[in-house]
């Protein structure tokens, strides 16, 4: 994964100034360094990353996020408020289960940040024993509340184990480790293979069929639907609009390929259909979306998409992806 420090603020917006330790795009907004999970935790995550970026004590960077995976997040630095389905929820350096989002979570950040991130397939959480997907949606929540335990698995140990001063790729590997702990506490058990299997169908055509996935995969309907309300909290319908939405935002954010952006588009019945569904999920035009500064919604949705291109077969070489100089 490609790795550069750069000073950057948006110019004719008033953003703080800020520095990337782990990359940025094109436009000048931060990056993560984010890759696949080791090959023995990969049933249960999608992906982990890292992010380190420095801002002045007194900056404030307000943003917004939507991931279509739950993620859990140890937020080594920075005072943070997000706007959550409980109220404004405000979090100082701990670990936390942020819920999948149904709809654009506006975040804001004082202060340098650095976290890293474990993001799980759908079902994982079930497997994992943790709450309902649907539970979770909106939310975020503590980790000592959901897998928390005094011996080891405590937001105030995580944060003590993670050596904030040491490089990304260290703390990927501590998360990972810690992650395996809390699969050999659950006992092992792996998402439903139908979901892994719809999960990655999502990523190739967010337009499928249902009727068909479901022929093709040897499953009733009914029971298919089911199944991937339990593991996403959300209907196939509510899933498919989601992702269709997060791949055009990839691409009006810069952290997509720029030659599959025709291809997005035509998801969509017509521009006015385009705009209605962007409009839900992200409350602006997509115009708007494009023109302002989204620095915490451009790792997610980069993190996302580097999934995507790995899944449908276009991974570059190293993780050098084209939005990445």
């Amino acid at each position: 994964m490609a790795s550069a420090e750069s000073e950057f603020a948006i110019p004719g917006v008033s953003t703080p100034a800020m520095r990337s330790a782990l990359g940025h795009t094109r436009d000048g907004e931060p990056l993560s360094n984010n890759r696949a999970p080791a090959e023995d935790l990969a049933p249960w995550v999608a992906r982990v990353y890292a992010t380190q970026v420095e801002m002045g004590p007194d900056d404030v960077l307000s943003c917004g996020l939507i991931s279509d995976t739950p993620v859990m997040r140890v937020l080594f630095a920075g005072e943070w408020t997000a706007e959550t389905r409980d109220g404004i929820g405000r979090y100082g350096p701990s670990a936390l289960l942020f819920g999948a989002q149904t709809k654009r979570m506006a975040v804001s950040v004082k202060g340098s940040f650095a976290t890293v991130g474990v993001a799980l397939k759908p079902g994982a959480m079930s497997a994992l024993k943790g709450p309902r997907a649907e539970d979770t949606l909106d939310r975020i929540i503590l980790y000592d509340h959901i897998y928390g335990h005094k011996e080891w698995g405590s937001s105030a140990r995580m944060i003590h184990w993670f050596d904030p001063a040491g490089p990304a790729e260290r703390w990927l590997k501590v998360a990972e480790k810690l992650f395996r702990q809390l699969v050999d506490r659950a006992g092992g058990a792996k998402p439903d293979p139908v979901i892994e299997s719809f999960d990655r169908a999502v990523f190739v055509d967010p337009n499928l069929n249902i009727a068909e996935f479901a022929e093709e995969n040897a499953i009733e309907r009914r029971s298919l639907e089911r199944k991937i309300k339990r593991a996403y909290g959300q209907t196939a319908t509510q899933v498919l609009r989601r992702a269709r939405a997060l791949d055009i935002a990839a691409h009006l954010r810069g952290v997509a390929d720029d030659r599959e952006s025709e291809e997005a588009a035509l998801k969509f019945f017509d521009q006015s259909h385009m705009i209605r569904e962007f409009r839900a999920f992200f409350g602006m035009t997509p115009r708007q979306f494009a023109s302002t500064p989204q620095p915490f919604m451009t790792l997610t949705l980069e993190a996302r998409q580097s999934r995507r291109m790995e899944i449908i077969g276009k991974a570059a070489p190293a993780g050098n992806y084209p939005w990445r100089r």
